[in-house]
């Protein structure tokens, strides 16, 4: 899956991975993590998702990175924001206040991009990947933030089978083989949600079930 497809499903607005309103386990998990205030959250592939408003309000520091420029200047639109623009290394970053987006690949950070970075947030980068960039992704992510950092991972769990991706299924083995040796993982919730999604529902999907997991890093 190259960087063309997310461009095109962009500028086709193919985007019904963008939620149009705050993600509710969000705002349910996140304040267990007990971050300090003004942390700042690394959101990998972070479209132009209101959770990174909702992240600013709670006073954190917030460092989204996407691929699509459209989805990074939709963001600031919707929000009415003027954003200053820059350039940071290979990517072109958009701020405004405590909010900076970072245009470009998320395999193209450093440590020293992210450096400050102690709080992760990934609702939509993992479940975006096929399994051999999952594993790239995985890896490159447990490099860049430092061990103490927290946060929240969800994932989607069916056949897939019954229906291509993205979102892709990752099943819980995946995640305790990819990310385990680099942080410890808990479960703070699971449950099949098929009822309230169509798309799945309408392609034949007989199970969907979504975890959240809470992740802290380790030395």
């Amino acid at each position: 899956m190259q960087a063309d497809f997310w461009h095109k499903r962009w500028e086709r607005d193919q985007i019904g991975f963008h939620l149009a309103e705050v993600n509710p386990y969000l705002q349910r998990y996140w304040p267990d993590l007990g971050l300090p205030t003004n942390a700042r959250v690394l959101v990998p592939l972070c479209g132009k998702s209101l959770d990174l408003i909702w992240l600013a309000d709670q006073g954190f520091q917030v460092l989204g990175i996407e691929l699509a420029e459209k989805a990074v200047v939709g963001f600031f639109r919707e929000h009415n924001l003027q954003p200053q623009i820059g350039q940071q290394g290979a990517f072109k970053v958009y701020a405004h206040g405590s909010i900076q987006l970072w245009c470009g690949d998320f395999f193209a950070l450093t440590a020293e991009d992210v450096a400050g970075c102690t709080a992760l947030y990934d609702r939509a980068a993992m479940i975006a990947l096929p399994p051999q960039m999952r594993q790239r992704y995985a890896m490159h992510l447990n490099g860049l933030l430092p061990s103490g950092s927290k946060g929240l991972l969800i994932t989607m769990d069916y056949d897939q089978a019954q229906l291509d991706g993205p979102p892709f299924a990752i099943l819980d083995d995946e995640v305790r083989q990819r990310l385990g040796d680099a942080w410890q993982l808990r479960i703070e919730v699971e449950q099949d949600i098929l009822g309230q999604s169509w798309k799945f529902l309408q392609g034949g999907v007989t199970r969907l079930v979504e975890r959240v997991y809470r992740l802290d890093k380790q030395g």
